[in-house]
């Protein structure tokens, strides 16, 4: 069984390894690496399939999660499944992970024991204080492949949820931050109904998360979400934030990646560097 997120290794041998010739595109991506590397030591590789984005934000999440997020304590969050679809007729339409023998009836039991498989392991992971055990523990949370795919089904409705949110601000004129109206401004997802068929739905089978998709992820979880993005080295994209104002009190958990595309995960601090 092929390892989702790969054990870690020296960011520089890394990319010496993956990046060995003399053109523009090597050479830019080697400059990228060794600007990372003044910052984290090593890299730990994510598989790369269509859930690779909500698997290396989710990883580093856990990975320095020291409590539950505010949205994750709050009462009703196990019922948002029930909530949403007493409102909104269409998410019946929702597509759930392939398993067999399923009854399609009850999507919003089956989304609620998601819900609640992610609190958990979020609150425990939390708990616990050795930094070399919390790793342990993420590592076997994403060797389990049913619960880590739970937790991915989990996360896009959370997505889900969020850009309703965000519609309906908008709609009855509260302020919303930029990136929603470039969400809604897609002929593909002018409303939430369409951002589920032809977004949601497909993340992980057919597709990945576009950049304002990862927008969306960094609200859903109240994490700001900071990307070295190595093919934009020496330009003022280099370093990208999602969501560009982050609130103060957001955690941040950082990424890399070569194409917007695959993402990676950098480890090992060299230093406090503070954001």
């Amino acid at each position: 069984y092929k390892l989702s997120v790969s054990p870690e290794m020296d960011i520089m041998e890394y990319c010496r390894k993956e990046w060995r010739g003399n053109t523009p595109v090597a050479k830019r991506m080697r400059k990228g690496y060794e600007a990372v590397a003044q910052k984290f030591a090593s890299i730990r590789r994510v598989r790369g399939d269509n859930y690779c984005a909500l698997r290396a934000t989710l990883f580093q999440a856990l990975s320095q999660a020291t409590q539950l997020p505010s949205w994750l304590q709050s009462e009703d969050f196990a019922m948002l499944p029930e909530n949403l679809l007493s409102k909104y007729d269409w998410i019946k339409q929702w597509q759930l992970k392939q398993k067999l023998g399923r009854k399609m009836g009850e999507i919003s039991d089956e989304i609620k024991e998601y819900l609640i498989l992610l609190r958990k392991k979020w609150k425990n992971i939390s708990e616990i204080k050795d930094p070399i055990e919390k790793q342990e523990a993420c590592d076997k949370l994403f060797k389990n492949e049913e619960e880590e795919y739970s937790l991915y089904e989990a996360l896009k409705f959370l997505m889900l949820n969020t850009a309703i949110e965000l519609y309906n601000d908008d709609k009855n004129g509260r302020r919303v931050p930029v990136f929603s109206w470039l969400l809604f401004a897609r002929d593909t997802s002018s409303n939430p109904c369409q951002l589920m068929h032809n977004h949601l739905n497909h993340i992980g089978h057919s597709g990945g998360l576009e950049q304002v998709e990862m927008f969306l992820l960094a609200y859903a979880l109240q994490y700001t979400i900071q990307v070295f993005r190595l093919y934009k080295y020496s330009t003022d994209e280099f370093v990208t934030l999602y969501p560009n104002d982050p609130e103060e009190d957001w955690p941040v958990v950082t990424l890399i990646t070569e194409d917007d595309r695959h993402y990676n995960i950098p480890v090992r601090m060299c230093q406090e560097t503070m954001l």
